[in-house]
């Protein structure tokens, strides 16, 4: 069963911008999805559009099977959102704020969870300051604090380690796991690649409004992802136009004293072993040898022409 399924989503603002064009995800329940693209590309407003705070033009969407559009309510109980914006009320604390949010949300009061909340985000000793008196950061953790209040099926992070130093990070994101271990769908977008490498299962791209990938994590490195034999040569390499065409099966980038090697995982059936022959034969033995992989970063980069 999907947790989510986003059906044909477009959203054209009235300047006749488009921000998403005919989007359409499926984000299996238990899984850790996630959303990328770079700056403009349509992630934010496709969240608000899960958030409820913008209108879709056209499409659909459902979260465990429940209509989003119509069944608000009902879907709001059981999806927590992690927005990019921080807004509290400067004069309530922590501890009131997570109470005050399981109230809205219809649930009885459950302070030892609100209490494992504050633990687990580091904000025990802090629980009775107002929110005008915490840090960026610690803002930010109360945000996730407040989006897990409920105990939602599925979470939805937009960006929630900004301005989060690397050790908090890393416990934030143990704690992710560890819900997700629970059976709880996490929908992350980052744009930091190498968390989402580390952290995610399945991964969607989008660009320009559209989707350009969605696939499980190891499908896209594994099929998308290239490597490169990386060939170093003790003087400068004189490339010809018949060296380019002896080489064209592994896309050869020259760069002074070093050749490399495309192999490509769609396509022809290629190997190191035939790649580093042909080189062999057209420039001799080579100086260092190096097998480059690329990673998400490097996919991604690929994918959206260079932009993040």
């Amino acid at each position: 069963m999907n947790a989510l399924e986003i059906k044909n989503v477009s959203k054209v603002y009235a300047n006749a911008k488009v921000a998403l064009d005919n989007v359409s995800l499926d984000v299996p329940e238990g899984s850790f999805f996630a959303l990328l693209g770079p700056n403009g590309a349509g992630k934010s407003t496709l969240i608000n559009i899960l958030a409820d705070t913008v209108n879709a033009s056209s499409g659909n969407v459902s979260l465990l099977g429940r209509n989003l559009f119509h069944e608000r309510a009902w879907c709001k109980r059981r999806m927590g959102v992690v927005p990019q914006e921080i807004a509290f009320d400067p004069f309530f604390s922590p501890r009131e704020i997570l109470k005050f949010s399981r109230g809205m949300y219809g649930q009885k009061a459950d302070d030892a969870w609100v209490d494992e909340l504050l633990e687990r985000l580091e904000l025990s000793e802090h629980a009775h300051k107002i929110t005008r008196q915490l840090s960026g950061g610690m803002r930010r953790r109360l945000l996730v604090a407040q989006a897990l209040v409920h105990r939602p099926k599925l979470i939805i992070l937009d960006e929630p380690t900004a301005g989060v130093d690397v050790e908090l990070r890393k416990r934030l994101w143990d704690f992710m796991r560890e819900l997700n271990a629970a059976g709880t769908t996490i929908l992350l977008t980052t744009h930091y690649l190498e968390e989402a490498e580390e952290l995610c299962d399945r991964v969607a791209i989008i660009d320009q409004g559209k989707v350009i990938t969605s696939r499980p994590m190891k499908a896209l490195l594994g099929e998308v992802a290239s490597s490169s034999l990386c060939l170093s040569y003790d003087k400068p390499l004189q490339f010809s136009e018949e060296d380019k065409a002896v080489l064209t099966d592994f896309s050869p980038r020259v760069c002074d004293h070093q050749l490399c090697l495309t192999l490509h995982s769609q396509g022809k059936s290629l190997n190191f072993d035939a790649a580093y022959q042909a080189a062999m034969q057209r420039f001799g033995p080579p100086a260092g040898v190096e097998i480059r992989q690329e990673d998400l970063e490097d996919v991604f980069l690929r994918l959206t022409g260079d932009k993040i």
